[in-house]
């Protein structure tokens, strides 16, 4: 806040004042976890149109499409909605500073959502696959930095440590095809064939493992970085506040889908594979509310 102003030289002093709470709360989750599996549906249908397309008919293109939308508009409904000032976000549009990622990220998202709208149009009205396999091409291609943005506005936070990249990178992308694979599934339901399922319940498995590694590697070794991540970690390690919730995020979103996934491939059970992607899903949003929260524990003072 402005404490003086001095008119000689029209500086201005401030005082820096620490933020009382968690900044970035639920809605900030809401906004990452809806994100990831809106755009990584899309990554999922792209994949499946080059592996099987005669799995992939109509009433599947036209599905994922409704689905991807409504989570993209949560995501930015949630991040319309974490604004300071949401009447004035028109302001992106009409006044923008494409130096800023929030920027960036909010008109590539708001034409990632137009052009689906265009896409679901197209089906709606029965005017073919053609046109509609032609823009996804477009639409994956711009899935691919609507997903990573969020961690460049996450690494662009001073004095959080624990927000890196390219790690926050890694982890935005396999979040995506972790949560984009599982709803997939659950989409495709007995449709499928064998062959289908075990290339999504492979990509569920390995996005799970993969992402797991990564936390334990900052966990385990992020206090190597600073000071600061040590302090953060203490928060999820021990008897920290958020120890038992960490767990639970990394046991519900990855540990256990992949030992589902592993059962899968013996059983073949369709039940076992639904289990393990409503467990991913689920788990994932508990998994990023952890590690938005604990960085913005540590006083900055």
């Amino acid at each position: 806040m402005v404490h003086e102003s001095i008119a000689a030289t029209n500086a201005v002093v401030t005082l820096d004042v620490a933020l009382p709470d968690v900044f970035w709360g639920w809605y900030v989750t809401m906004n990452m976890w809806a994100k990831s599996i809106g755009t990584g549906l899309i990554f999922m249908l792209f994949l499946l149109l080059r592996k099987n397309p005669n799995e992939v008919d109509e009433g599947l293109r036209t599905k994922t499409l409704i689905v991807s939308f409504v989570f993209m508009n949560v995501f930015l409904l949630f991040t319309l909605a974490d604004l300071h000032q949401p009447f004035r976000m028109w302001h992106i549009f009409f006044y923008p500073h494409f130096t800023s990622a929030i920027t960036v990220g909010a008109w590539m998202a708001t034409v990632f959502v137009g052009l689906e709208s265009i896409m679901i149009l197209i089906m709606l009205a029965k005017k073919g696959v053609e046109a509609f396999d032609k823009l996804l091409f477009w639409v994956t291609l711009l899935a691919i930095p609507v997903t990573l943005y969020t961690a460049g506005i996450m690494a662009e936070a001073t004095a959080r440590e624990l927000w890196q990249m390219p790690t926050e990178a890694v982890q935005m992308v396999l979040a995506a095809t972790l949560s984009g694979s599982a709803v997939m599934l659950l989409l495709g339901g007995s449709r499928f064939s064998d062959e289908t399922k075990s290339f999504l319940a492979n990509i569920l498995g390995l996005s799970a493992l993969m992402a797991f590694i990564v936390y334990m590697s900052e966990y385990v070794f992020g206090a190597m970085k600073a000071e600061e991540v040590a302090a953060i970690l203490s928060y999820v390690k021990g008897d920290g506040e958020y120890s038992t919730m960490f767990w639970v995020g990394q046991w519900v979103a990855y540990i256990i889908p992949m030992l589902l996934v592993a059962l899968y491939r013996v059983s073949k059970s369709s039940a076992i594979l639904s289990l393990a992607s409503l467990m991913a899903i689920g788990g994932l949003w508990v998994v990023k509310h952890v590690w938005l929260v604990i960085p913005q524990l540590l006083p900055l003072s």
